[in-house]
This record gives structure tokens, sequence and C-alpha cells, in this order.
């Protein structure tokens, strides 16, 4: 019986993912298999150490300590493009809000009074100051060409606008599903100088700090509409804040509230709405337990961000799953201890990912408890599990 320990609600077509004869799941769960988790933060958390996987029904993994994790062998899964279309739609009516002037036309109306008559004459003398201007033929720049920034740039040119992206790290896969119309940049200083609206969709690391900063925003167009759906981080909000002041930002719209953009001119913030729908919900859920499953059950790494996909087609119902440091010899360590026990192997499999590497090996018997700590006794074995 495997375990699941859950942190915040999981969707419940996510959990049905995890047959009940097999698998115990909750939040009270001690010394668990796994832990599925959304937005819980991880990095205080005490995690046990029979834990071998973590994953978060959602893309960005920054409540989860994956260093820590990293150096135990502890696989981290995230569910990207799960909540693409979310955030998809999101952008765009982020869009449409600053182009429409939606937010202020809308509390204009709110605060009408008098009789039908008189709203009726406030409206119409009211409505020229909220002129707005239409997408068709305006530049989105995209920064970050993963799952949600295809599908933006994508619906971006269905909309008739002009996209242009940038992303040094796109995948052959993303790239395939990218609309041909889409531009590509040579730098995000290149983008940032040509686009009426700029959205940024990656994660937040110390290069993707500040992206958009006081000094980029010097040089981009007077009235750009500047949308941060990504991670609180990404844009400098002091930087946008005097953009906003100078007039070269026309609008800010933020899923990142905070005190300092509370109240402020042409700053629009939600309260990090974009992966909240049921649909993402219920897709990321249910990509992670799939994920989780197939790895407890078989050893199989599909999106994770610490390890490298890794899939073996099943020859033994006896198999070996290896979590070890990226180092010369380590294959040949392991078959030497899997030499000294007698296992004849049968099928294998090593892949490695920056500083780590997964084995996959299918043996054609069991080995004994002595031999599996030999095993995780080789020096780089981070973890070991008999499947």
């Amino acid at each position: 019986m495997y375990k699941i320990k859950t942190y915040n609600n999981i969707s419940d077509k996510g959990l049905s993912r995890l047959p009940t004869d097999q698998y115990t799941v909750g939040e009270s769960i001690d010394q668990p298999d796994a832990i599925m988790l959304r937005s819980a933060k991880l990095h205080d958390e005490p995690i046990a150490d029979s834990v071998r996987a973590i994953g978060r029904a959602g893309a960005g993994v920054n409540n989860i300590p994956v260093d820590k994790m990293s150096e135990r062998g502890v696989v981290v899964f995230n569910a990207p493009g799960a909540n693409a279309n979310a955030v998809k739609e999101l952008v765009i009516v982020g869009m449409l809000m600053a182009a429409r002037n939606i937010c202020d036309a809308w509390q204009y109306s709110e605060n009408l009074q008098g009789t039908d008559a008189e709203v009726s004459k406030a409206v119409e003398a009211g409505k020229k100051q909220y002129v707005g201007f239409e997408l068709p033929g305006r530049t989105l720049g995209v920064i970050g060409l993963g799952a949600i920034g295809v599908e933006v740039a994508n619906a971006a040119v269905a909309l008739g606008m002009n996209v242009i992206g940038f992303d040094p790290t796109i995948t052959i896969k993303r790239a395939w599903q990218l609309s041909a119309d889409v531009k590509e940049m040579e730098s995000a200083e290149a983008l940032l100088n040509e686009c009426d609206f700029v959205t940024f969709h990656v994660p937040l690391i110390e290069s993707t700090k500040n992206l958009l900063n006081a000094s980029r925003l010097k040089t981009m167009k007077n009235g750009v509409v500047v949308m941060n759906f990504a991670r609180d981080g990404i844009v400098d909000d002091d930087a946008v804040l005097a953009g906003i002041e100078s007039g070269k930002v026309g609008a800010y719209v933020s899923d990142f509230p905070s005190p300092k953009l509370q109240g402020k001119k042409r700053v629009y913030t939600l309260p990090h709405l974009g992966a909240s729908t049921n649909e993402a919900e219920d897709n990321c859920a249910i990509m992670i337990a799939d994920q989780l499953k197939d790895f407890l059950q078989n050893g199989h790494i599909k999106n994770a961000v610490n390890f490298p996909d890794v899939k073996l087609s099943r020859k033994s119902e006896h198999r070996l799953a290896i979590a070890n440091l990226n180092r010369p010899d380590m294959v040949a360590q392991i078959s030497h201890v899997l030499g000294e026990a007698s296992v004849n192997i049968l099928h294998m499999i090593n892949d490695s990912r920056a500083d780590l590497a997964y084995t996959l090996i299918d043996v054609e018997s069991p080995l004994s408890a002595d031999s599996l700590q030999n095993l995780s006794d080789v020096d780089g074995v981070l973890s070991v599990r008999a499947l």
C-alpha cells in the first residue's frame, strides 16, 4: 500500500486516479511515500525520510525546497501546461482591461447617482474619458515560450495582433506548437523595445528577478501595457509605478497584489487568479496523480524539475530505481554491486540532468536487504528503491 500525504485541497478528479486498494491518501499520513500539494510552503516543514517524490499541482515550485530534496534523491514533479488555458484567458482579459479602460469605466458607472435621465446624461458625458483602443495590429511581446507562453502567443495571433517572442531555451515540442506568425526576437531587450503589450511567462529564478526594470523601461514605447501573470518579482513594481507617473507605462496588470500597488492609477491587480479555474485545478491534480502513480509503481519520471524524464519498458517483476549524482563510474559501481550479489541485469536505462542522474534497472531476481544497502552505500547514490 502506497501512502501519499496531501497539503491543500486536491481535486477529487485527481485523487480518483489513485485506486483506494493501492493508495492511502490524506493530510494526516505518517511516513508517506509521496506528497501532493498546491501552494502550501514546504520550506519550513519537516519532510519525512520516507518521501521519495513531491508533486506540485501547478507549474511553479518556489514553495518546495527543491535543492534539499535533490540532495536526498527526492523527485519533484510539476504539472506544466495543465493550467495553460486558464492563464492564457486571463492574459487576454488583462489586455482588454487595459486597452478598453474596463476597470476605470466600471468604477465610474458604479458611482453614478440620480434619476434615470441624469444617469443617462452622465453616461454620455463621461464615456469620452474612457475611450480605448483595439487589439488587432498592436504588438504583443511574450517572454517565455513554454506551455503558457505558446498558448498566449497563438491566441494573440488569432486576435489579429503582431506577436513577438523571446525564449532562448524553447523546447522542440513548444516550437512545433508555436504559430509560424510569431516573430522570434534575439534578446529580451529587442523584444521590449518593439511591443505595445508585454507579458511574462518565466519561472522566478535569479536571472529573471526584476526582468523588467527601470533601465529596460527607458527604451520601451510610451504607453506600453505591462502584464505579470507569472511570478511576483519578475517585474520591478517600483519601476513600473514610476513609469506610470511619467507616462512611459500605460497600464500595469498584475496577478500579485501588494500594499504599494493598491489604489494606484492605471494599476489593476488580481488575487493570483491565473490558474484559479475548476478545469485547471482538475487538470493539474490529474496530471500530478498520474505522474506520482507511474513513479511509485514503475519508477518512471515525467515532468520533474530536478531529474530527467526516464521511462523503461518492463522486462521483469524486479526493478530498481536509483537516483544518483551525475559523475563518472556511477553505472559501473552500481553494476558491480549487482554482480557481487549474482544478480543479472535484463534491461536498464540511465539519464542525467545537470548534476543529477537516474537509473532504472530490471533484474532477473530480487535483491536481498544487504545488497540493497550496499547499493545505497555507494558514494554518489542518493536513493534506492526496489519495485
